[in-house]
């Protein structure tokens, strides 16, 4: 029974960053990576904008109720964002970078950019 409930959620995960990076897509980001994972984070998306490098988190929620997606992404997980975001550079190379966000509650999509800063 819980494989099923984890199966759903990594679904439901897989669909809400699918959805993402087409929006993404069409407002003219080009995916580099999707899913990047190194012990201690992970990045959902990595797409190029122009001559910036955009580490993408996808947050779904079904409703706004609670602080909605945007909520959810707290310090920690911050932390753990800018941690795989500082082993991608380090395995690729230095540039220009940014973290964006894009929250999915419900049907509304809103993307995010700049949506935190880092210390590099």
């Amino acid at each position: 029974m819980f494989a099923k409930a984890k199966d759903t959620t990594v679904a439901q995960g897989q669909a809400a960053e699918s959805l993402a990076l087409a929006y993404l897509e069409r407002q003219g980001l080009r995916l580099l990576t999707r899913n990047f994972r190194v012990r201690g984070g992970e990045l959902d998306l990595i797409m190029q904008h122009g001559d910036c490098l955009v580490f993408v988190e996808v947050r779904q929620r079904k409703n706004a109720a609670f602080g909605g997606a945007a909520a959810s992404i707290t310090r920690q997980k911050q932390e753990r964002i800018l941690l795989a975001a500082r082993h991608y550079l380090a395995r690729h190379g230095e540039c220009p970078c940014r973290f964006d966000c894009v929250l999915l509650e419900g049907e509304r999509i809103e993307w995010l950019h700049n949506a935190f800063t880092s210390n590099f």
